[in-house]
């Protein structure tokens, strides 16, 4: 009498044979191989600024070695010689009050760059009128206008917001007016078709369609306020980490500006990074057919 072969799983097509790799590590692979580029770069780039520094072509005032600025951030982070932190104040919290400049001043003109672009990018002549001051505003430096907020607004909170504000606004307007300009006016046309209202194809269409381009006029639009910074806080700056790189410039205390440097460079990929995560949660479908 024959064998009875042994009973099979249902599906024995989804069985994952032993030796396979296990989905965790392969992400864990995924990551690490993402990683080595940029640590390795970091490692290479500490190397040659060890070397440049230990050869003494320049003295230690222009080009400090790694270990005087590690010094220096940790002298700023803490209490030190009864010293707190740089000018009685902690690196994070020069940090957090520029952050807080940059929250106030970028959020402001980056809400009123999307609410002017929706209106030149939908309304024509309202584009023809403002958008050769906005392409004016885009190529001002902001020191060219930042001694005139002062004599304007005085030197405390207001003109450093504003100057932030009006660095961040034209990114953002030109980048929604462009993108809103370009919603595909097929999908416009059959919404009015079916009944819709001037602000419902805005809302509908023409908004869902502008989302990426916004997003890329947010990212650009932070990346020059934080380059504004220490321009914004060039007077009456500290507490504030722009304030403190320039402070420390006027004492040749290049390991502490250096530090001031890493700090805003750091945050501000932290911050592009997180505005990238926004933008994929809103706009799912940027880069899909």
């Amino acid at each position: 009498m024959p064998e009875t072969p042994p009973d099979l799983p249902h599906d024995h097509r989804d069985a994952t044979p032993p030796d396979a790799p296990r989905p965790t590590a392969s992400r864990l692979t995924a990551a690490a191989h993402r990683l080595a580029l940029p640590v390795g770069s970091l490692l290479l780039f500490l190397v040659g600024w060890q070397a440049v520094a230990a050869s003494g072509a320049w003295s230690e005032t222009l080009v400090p070695p790694p270990v005087k600025v590690w010094d220096a951030f940790i002298d700023v982070s803490t209490t030190h010689d009864g010293v707190r932190g740089y000018n009685g104040t902690y690196l994070v919290e020069h940090l957090g009050i520029s952050l807080r400049r940059i929250a106030c001043g970028a959020g402001l003109g980056i809400a009123l760059g999307v609410a002017f672009g929706l209106v030149m990018g939908t309304v024509g002549w309202v584009r023809s009128l403002f958008e050769p001051w906005i392409t004016f505003l885009r190529t001002l430096p902001p020191l060219a206008y930042f001694s005139l907020l002062i004599v304007w607004l005085g030197i405390n909170e207001e003109p450093k917001i504003t100057l932030l504000a009006v660095a961040a606004f034209p990114p953002v307007a030109v980048a929604t007016t462009t993108a809103v300009a370009a919603a595909p006016r097929h999908l416009q046309e059959a919404a009015r078709a079916l009944g819709a209202r001037r602000r419902d194809v805005v809302r509908d269409v023409v908004l869902p369609s502008a989302l990426p381009e916004i997003f890329t006029g947010v990212r650009l639009a932070v990346g020059v306020a934080y380059s504004s910074l220490v321009a914004a806080e060039l007077v009456n700056g500290l507490p504030g980490i722009g304030g403190m790189v320039k402070d420390a410039a006027n004492y040749n205390n290049t390991p502490v500006v250096l530090v001031g440097i890493a700090a805003i460079g750091i945050s501000g990929l932290a911050i592009d990074g997180l505005l990238l995560r926004l933008e994929r949660a809103v706009v799912p479908w940027r880069g899909h057919a």
